[in-house]
């Protein structure tokens, strides 16, 4: 767990870098445009369905619409956070590499955009599927008050965790085969904080492209090599 608080330290320092300071204001412009069009969809298409079924009312469904985005975000933020992060992730390890790890940055291997692609919306397939089988159990949880908040952040936790460690594992395993570098705790460890982190506004915004950065202090850490 040390390790883990320390390769966030060196991540949040490295904040200032202008690469991961442009990798950072490039990915909060994306996640956040998805949300705005998204907000305006439901917006708009509440609007027109209340409207219909209910002349009059348009803008109450308007309205309607303007909270199913809001609650809506909250619940994907983090899933399309991390979706969005994928396409820049490559900037984010080099960074970090290219100042503490250079002869791993030197033997690293480009990932095309069709890898970056396909890993990218492998990641939202499982981050949708394992929170809709969560879905019924965080229900059923509702009852004790914390347990839904807790079993959603302990599954995100270990969803974050897999798919941080791949965005630098990837440009330097040699195969499929590969073992992984990180442990299952380290991992977990890893992924929980950022999915607390996703949890706190503003402090969201920041928490992709500092896993990204705490998760290559992490594989370079434990000199697993490809």
């Amino acid at each position: 767990m040390t390790g883990v608080l320390s390769a966030f330290a060196r991540a949040l320092g490295q904040l200032g870098d202008r690469r991961v300071l442009g990798v950072l204001a490039k990915s909060m412009a994306v996640t956040l445009a998805i949300f705005a069009a998204l907000g305006v969809a439901l917006w708009r298409g509440m609007a027109r369905l209340i409207e219909h079924y209910a002349a009059g009312y348009g803008e109450l469904g308007g309205l309607i619409g303007i909270l199913l985005a809001v609650i809506g975000g909250w619940l994907l933020f983090r899933v399309v956070a991390l979706f969005v992060l994928q396409f820049f992730a490559d900037e984010v390890v080099l960074a970090v590499e290219a100042r503490d790890y250079p002869q791993d940055a030197a033997n690293a291997r480009k990932l095309g955009f069709a890898e970056e692609a396909r890993n990218a919306f492998g990641g939202l397939t499982r981050a949708v599927v394992v929170n809709l089988i969560a879905l019924p159990f965080a229900i059923l949880l509702l009852v004790t008050g914390v347990g839904t908040a807790i079993l959603f952040w302990a599954v995100n936790a270990w969803l974050l965790g897999r798919e941080l460690q791949d965005m630098v594992w990837l440009r330097h395993r040699p195969d499929k085969a590969a073992a992984l570098p990180l442990g299952g705790l380290t991992r977990f460890a890893l992924g929980g904080i950022v999915a607390a982190m996703l949890l706190i506004p503003f402090v969201n915004l920041l928490a992709p492209v500092l896993g990204a950065a705490a998760a290559t202090h992490l594989v370079h850490g434990r000199k697993v090599r490809a």
